[in-house]
Formats: structure tokens, sequence, C-alpha cells
């Protein structure tokens, strides 16, 4: 795999912070994460770079990447955008909040938008059930979200 010229910087940026930490198998997921952060998303490319990187199989950085909820083989948008679906945020109307930021960004879950901006998923639980429905945006909490809510959440990011 090669890697191309602007992606370079990001390779030397995980490089950098890989010399940090012990180049043990058990430091694997602190280096898919800060990969993630660095990246985005886990592409195939970063998987095999890191296994070669960290001399370990590629099937155990997959199995690592497969296995945890927290990391994407995906490229996500510039937003994040997750709607808690746990029980009390569901009976207090999430379902509701999340069709309508379907219907807002015109995207489904587990989508980004043409423009890269936002990606759209749900969660099981942000433990926040006392803000319930909940929604992240990256890592800010918005609390009691309804459906009128949505496109003035919307409108903060664009």
């Amino acid at each position: 795999m090669g890697i191309t010229a602007v992606s370079k910087t990001q390779f030397e940026e995980l490089d950098k912070f890989m010399e940090t930490i012990p180049g043990t198998e058990d430091e694997l997921i602190k280096v898919l994460h800060k990969a993630q952060g660095i990246f985005g998303y886990l592409s195939d490319e970063v998987q095999y770079y890191v296994a070669e990187k960290m001399k370990i199989p590629v099937s155990k950085v997959y199995g690592v990447v497969t296995f945890y909820s927290y990391f994407t083989m995906k490229p996500k948008g510039k937003h994040r955008i997750s709607v808690c679906m746990g029980t009390a945020c569901y009976v207090r109307g999430a379902e509701p909040v999340l069709e309508e930021f379907k219907k807002e960004l015109n995207i489904t879950c587990d989508e980004t938008t043409p423009d890269g901006k936002f990606s759209l998923d749900t969660l099981r639980c942000v433990g926040a059930c006392g803000l319930a429905p909940v929604v992240l945006v990256g890592e800010k909490v918005y609390g009691h979200v309804t459906k009128e809510m949505v496109k003035d959440i919307l409108a903060e990011y664009s």
C-alpha cells in the first residue's frame, strides 16, 4: 500500500505518537484510538500500517477494530451526530428526533452527507438518562432534545 502525499503528514504524526509508547501489543487500543483521531477512521491502509509498525498480525488489528464499536472503518463526517436510543431516551422521544435528523440531512443511519460535513448514527446509552433524549454532536451533549430543535442544532455547525 502506498502512502499518498496528502496523508504522509498524518502517518508521520502517528509515528511520533507510537515512538512515545512501548511497542507492545498491549498498546494496540491506544494506538488505534490515536490513529482514528488523526485519520478520522481506520482504513485498511491504516490497519496494515499499524500492524507492520507494531509487528503484530493485521488480523489482530482488524479483530480489535471490529470488536469495539468506538472504532470505525468508514469515513465519518466532520460533525458526527449520535442519537441515544437507550431505554430512557427512546421512551422520551428519541425516535422522532432521529427521524428529523434523517430528514434534514437526507441520509440514514451510518451514512455521511455528500459534502462530508455530517454523519449520523445511534448509540445505546450515553449515561445521561436525566437529560433524555440525548444527542451528541462530536463531544457536545444536547439534552431534552425535541424534533423541533434539530434545525437549530444543525445550524450551529453550518
